[in-house]
């Protein structure tokens, strides 16, 4: 493979699947909400652009249901409140809206869990740049994909298993068993990040080694469906409204084997990415923007709003996708599928978390979505470690989790908000929250690393530190 490492080889695979779909999943540059809503400049601003260093914003956005709090955001004018003119950018995909951030071409996007902690540590596959985020985006709303040859060969989703990972292990391998090892493929939407973790771990946990029977290979959230369909992988996770699509009813590809938060309950998805120097330089537009996008969560968040922010991401500009693809997620009504004529619908207001969290979660007094633990932050450099994409938890991880995501700038914003949060940043993540039933203490990620015993033999890269 030249000089290449294993995860520019296997995003290249990506690249050359993706590069095989139909034109018309294209991006366009064009595509981008634009102008100012009636919404919006109806508005009362309550700060003054004029005492903002840079009250002029690009700010990048995915063509998944993760964009709803910035749509929400433009079209109400919550930007336009906090003194910011936000010019809104869609993105190709997940890796171009991180890259956006770190060559200066967005003033800030949404970033998959995973890429902010790794571009501090050099993980391989992750650009190397001092990332920062203060907020999450939203928890949940992703979920896996398996196609209908995995259906066939016995595969449910996984609610059907009723927590019986051997069972699972054993029909995950007997449908590998009977592929070609160039055939078996799970495609995920960026390399050293959450989903990618999620795979590996959900695989490992049934005792199927993920670096050995399938391989991984990175592919853009809209290309996801028509790879599918023409073979180029038999399963993937992504956001929604992809794998609702897939389903029968809809293009009937598919069926839903898990949500992510099934895997890990509670998870961050996406981020609020900036690069260290914009909170730097230009500190009140960035507690604007936060305002903004923190206010923009709230609304997502309420009941009575689900219906409207469903139909305002199925825009052109946004998802261009049918109402029907984006509501499941964001109202909280979900299909699973399957190719059985049985209906697999469950409705959970948990399906996407965008501020307030369900009674039955909201555990931890004054904790809500959009605050970020540290804690979580460790949990994905055990899983960059234990995938060889960092040698070891770094020495000075505990410094990487608070420079990268910044709880203390969060809460004095929260606060002048009127927002209380946890007083800790750290918390134990409970056995009932993992798929594997594993509970997460933050004080000892060396420990819960070496508890697994399907793992990367050892790092594919060298460590860098931040």
């Amino acid at each position: 493979m030249n000089n290449w490492t294993r995860r520019e080889f296997l995003a290249g695979i990506g690249a050359t699947a993706g590069g095989m779909s139909l034109g018309s999943c294209a991006i366009s540059s064009d595509r981008s909400a634009t102008g100012l809503t009636a919404e919006a400049a109806a508005i009362e601003q309550i700060i003054d652009p004029k005492t903002l260093e840079k009250p002029n914003l690009t700010v990048g956005y995915v063509p998944v249901n993760d964009c709803a709090p910035f749509a929400i955001a433009w079209q109400k004018g919550f930007f336009r409140k906090y003194g910011l003119n936000v010019k809104l950018n869609r993105e190709a995909s997940w890796g171009t809206s991180r890259d956006g951030i770190i060559f200066g071409r967005t003033d800030a996007a949404p970033v998959v869990s995973g890429a902010v902690t790794n571009a501090r540590t050099g993980a391989e596959g992750a650009r190397h740049a001092p990332l920062c985020a203060a907020m999450t985006i939203h928890r949940h709303g992703n979920a896996m994909t398996m196609n209908r040859a995995m259906w066939d060969a016995g595969l449910r989703p996984w609610r059907e298993y009723n927590g019986n990972l051997e069972e699972f292990g054993r029909d995950f391998r007997n449908y590998f068993d009977n592929l070609a090892s160039e055939k078996r493929v799970w495609a995920v939407v960026l390399s050293s990040a959450i989903y990618e973790y999620f795979v590996r771990y959900l695989s490992a946990a049934a005792g199927v080694d993920p670096t050995k029977e399938f391989r991984i290979i990175i592919i853009p959230p809209p290309q996801m469906v028509t790879n599918v369909r023409i073979g180029a992988m038999q399963a993937y996770m992504v956001a929604e409204p992809w794998n609702t699509r897939a389903i029968t009813g809809n293009e009937g590809v598919g069926f839903t084997f898990a949500q992510g938060r099934e895997v890990w309950q509670g998870h961050p998805d996406r981020l609020l990415g900036v690069m260290e120097s914009f909170i730097t330089n230009y500190p009140r537009t960035y507690r604007s923007l936060v305002k903004a996008m923190i206010e923009a969560c709230q609304y997502c968040s309420r009941p009575e709003n689900r219906e409207e922010v469903a139909k305002l991401i199925s825009q052109r500009s946004f998802t261009a996708a049918k109402p029907k693809l984006t509501r499941p997620a964001i109202v909280g009504e979900y299909n699973y599928g399957g190719f059985d004529d049985q209906k697999r619908l469950v409705k959970a207001p948990e399906t996407t978390v965008f501020f307030d969290y369900p009674a039955h979660l909201a555990t931890i007094p004054n904790d809500h979505s959009t605050f970020l633990w540290q804690s979580q932050s460790l949990w994905l450099m055990t899983q960059s470690v234990r995938w060889g994409q960092i040698p070891e938890v770094p020495k000075n991880a505990e410094a990487v989790a608070r420079k990268a995501w910044r709880t203390d700038l969060y809460r004095d914003i929260a606060a002048e908000m009127g927002i209380e949060c946890p007083k800790e940043d750290y918390k134990v993540e409970p056995a009932t929250a993992f798929i594997d039933k594993k509970a997460f203490d933050p004080s000892d990620p060396v420990g819960y690393l070496n508890s697994f015993e399907i793992r990367a033999n050892r790092p594919k890269s060298f460590f860098m530190s931040s």
